[in-house]
């Protein structure tokens, strides 16, 4: 009778935890990130402490290097995106108008397209007055800012709000982690303790290790889409590579997207093999050297259930589900590992 009361209090606890997540899901989102890059820092600092430097000098260290790699990241690619995306957006009426004098007419004639199911007159009219208004991207962004004032006050508390929550993680991690750990009841303390230790190897490698792949995709596709002279390189080879936590997502787009790119720009259907070329040789140097260095098989996750924890987090969190989703669904397949276990050695399985 008590165990049965002692789960159904679990269960409520539990539904409520859910249910304030929901609620205050648009307020948790820069807490979360916070505690991903608290959690992605902490290592380094457990480091440098066995090395015995007191945990302040390299908590303000790792901070720093944190604070000022994220700075540098945004000063040297904001410029070059909002270059290319003003370009972009001064080039599409051109490439619009060469889609529907060569390409409309050769969907008629062998597909049976209607020309006026394609038809972009609309959006190419639009498209030339949105750039005449753009301008540059500080404008725009004043503007917006002038228009709203709670999404200016919104951006200004995230973006002072992340690194003040992310220095206090770094500096009292080891604490709150031993806080949690005292308060969990006696009698299922080592089993959680054992779950949490394997969950938190598995993200752990696995956050760490995605990270350096993303960026190190994202900076072959860029490079690789420049050396062959796509103008809009950086955008799609960003995009690709912050996409490639799903495995073969951002291979996919990366090449739909660039193969478009390089229709509209060169005109010919040989422009597609430079491309194929240069996402082949990104694929393979992660399939074979990247992903099994700092990867490997943590997560243990098929990648169908990776774009569906992706998906599904989304849809019911936004934003905040999308960070937590890999998070989550790690947690989850440990659990079902433990229990996959038990059931073997369960009578269950053996009568």
């Amino acid at each position: 009778m008590q165990h049965k009361f002692q789960a159904r209090v679990w269960l409520l606890f539990g539904t409520i935890f859910i249910g304030l997540l929901y609620l205050m899901a648009p307020v948790l989102t820069p807490f979360l990130f916070a505690t991903l890059l608290a959690y992605l820092g902490d290592p380094l600092i457990d480091r440098l402490e066995a090395r015995k430097i007191p945990r302040s000098w390299a908590v303000t260290l790792v901070f720093s290097v944190i604070l000022l790699s994220l700075l540098l990241l945004l000063l040297l690619l904001i410029p070059m995106l909002t270059y290319q995306c003003k370009g972009l957006m001064q080039r599409l009426p051109a490439h619009i108008d060469w889609f529907q004098a060569h390409i409309l007419p050769w969907l008629q004639a062998h597909l049976g397209v209607e020309p006026e199911s394609l038809s972009l007159r609309n959006l190419q009219t639009q498209l030339v007055a949105f750039a005449q208004d753009m301008g540059d991207m500080a404008g725009s962004l004043l503007k917006s800012f002038r228009a709203s004032s709670n999404a200016l006050f919104s951006w200004l508390a995230d973006l002072i709000l992340v690194p003040v929550v992310t220095f206090y993680l770094l500096r009292d991690w080891d604490v709150l982690v031993a806080r949690v750990r005292e308060l969990l009841p006696r009698r299922i303390e080592p089993i959680i303790s054992q779950l949490a230790q394997e969950s938190d190897e598995v993200i752990g490698a696995f956050l760490r290790g995605q990270v350096v792949i993303m960026a190190a995709l994202g900076g072959i596709y860029s490079v690789g889409l420049a050396i062959i002279g796509l103008d809009f390189s950086l955008i799609i080879g960003i995009l690709a590579g912050l996409v490639s936590f799903v495995p073969y997502l951002g291979l996919i787009m990366g090449i739909l997207a660039a193969s478009v790119a390089a229709l509209l720009q060169f005109h010919s259907v040989l422009s597609l093999i430079p491309v194929l070329i240069v996402f082949g040789l990104g694929q393979l140097i992660s399939d074979f050297f990247l992903t099994p260095k700092l990867v490997g098989d943590r997560i243990g996750l098929h990648p169908v259930a990776v774009l569906f924890a992706v998906l599904a987090g989304g849809h019911l969190f936004g934003f905040f589900g999308v960070l937590l989703a890999l998070p989550v669904a790690a947690v989850i397949a440990v659990l079902l590992r433990h229990a996959h276990d038990e059931y073997l050695k369960s009578v269950f399985y053996s009568d």
